[in-house]
């Protein structure tokens, strides 16, 4: 039973993204998976393809990877490098499943489609640099999941052209996430504020995929509005994988994930109704009381009543109405002035 849509309807959708960092061992990448659902994810990821499903072992200069963590590599090398084996995905599945997260995967071809189709997934992630496959978008969308899809790099028309493929297959079920498809990201490069402008523009759920080091950007985005984080998760980054260099450690994504979701309590909703809590403070507020014993008849002064804590009388505004009137009732030294005094 898939609680994306149930979860995001109060509450923020945690997704931990795996990636590489299984670094070539299924038993790292069941740890993975049970730390990360001890951290509080509600979701762990994984992805599908092959070196071949990606692209061509070609060594020539366009193919070859310039700065950044994977500077040096060809596309092929990486992919070869960093893929989850095929024959573990449904090994890998069925852990989520016995641990209690979801179970999630981001397909590159339709052979990876079929092949998730097969392992009866209940939903699909589109990544960032497939957000203009428009084929292989159309034919995810063919199935009928629900769908999240990862905008990096993407502008207004590849957005909405990535929409309306899904559309043309009948699937509206689109939840789209900010990104910067950086690794890592720089927070000047984030512009977290897009995440409200995409929730009106495109009337789809948005959340953040993120690549930025710590909690601030997962935080900020759902202060925003973003309903569902996604992250990369590692058991340590001194396991070299692809992605090991820009993943939080499960301490780390624990505390994020915790974050988020107070983050959420924080947002709250647009109200200027008190809270139960703040109603027990009230009395903390100032009043008007007596600070010398006044007869009924007596005229109000700047001697004889004054604003204080707690909130006993009637509130302050009631102040320079008072002074110069006549007390309708008699006081003593602490008393609250009364309602009747100004009706």
């Amino acid at each position: 039973m898939i609680s994306l849509f149930e979860k995001i309807k109060n509450d923020v959708y945690v997704i931990a993204e795996m990636s590489a960092n299984h670094a070539g061992k299924i038993e790292n990448a069941y740890k993975i998976i049970e730390e990360a659902a001890k951290a509080g994810a509600d979701c762990v990821k994984i992805q599908t393809y092959t070196a071949d499903t990606l692209t061509i072992d070609c060594d020539k200069e366009p193919y070859r990877i310039k700065g950044g963590l994977w500077d040096g590599y060809t596309f092929y090398n990486l992919y070869k490098e960093a893929f989850t084996p095929w024959e573990w995905q449904d090994k890998l599945r069925d852990k989520c499943l016995s641990v209690g997260v979801d179970f999630l995967s981001t397909p590159f071809d339709r052979t990876a489609v079929d092949f998730l189709e097969n392992l009866d997934v209940g939903f699909y992630k589109i990544a960032s640099f497939e957000l203009v496959d428009i084929p292989l978008i159309e034919y995810v969308a063919s199935k009928h999941k629900p769908i999240i899809m990862s905008c990096g790099m993407g502008n207004i028309e590849e957005i909405n052209e990535a929409l309306a493929a899904c559309s043309r297959n009948g699937n509206e079920d689109v939840i789209l996430l900010k990104c910067c498809s950086q690794y890592p990201a720089k927070y000047e490069d984030l512009n977290l504020s897009v995440i409200s402008d995409m929730e009106k523009r495109f009337n789809k759920v948005i959340g953040l995929s993120d690549h930025s080091f710590g909690s601030v950007a997962p935080v900020l985005a759902v202060g925003y509005g973003a309903k569902v984080i996604e992250k990369h998760v590692c058991l340590s980054r001194d396991m070299e994988s692809a992605d090991s260099g820009f993943s939080m450690e499960m301490t780390e994504f624990a505390q994020m994930v915790e974050d988020v979701h107070n983050a959420v309590k924080a947002v709250g909703r647009p109200t200027y109704d008190l809270t139960e809590n703040e109603k027990s403070g009230l009395n903390g507020r100032r009043s008007l009381v007596a600070v010398s014993s006044i007869k009924k008849g007596d005229v109000f002064s700047v001697d004889n009543i004054k604003s204080v804590r707690p909130a006993i009388g009637i509130k302050p505004k009631y102040y320079y109405q008072l002074i110069g009137e006549k007390a309708k009732c008699d006081y003593e030294f602490g008393d609250p002035i009364r309602p009747e005094e100004i009706m």
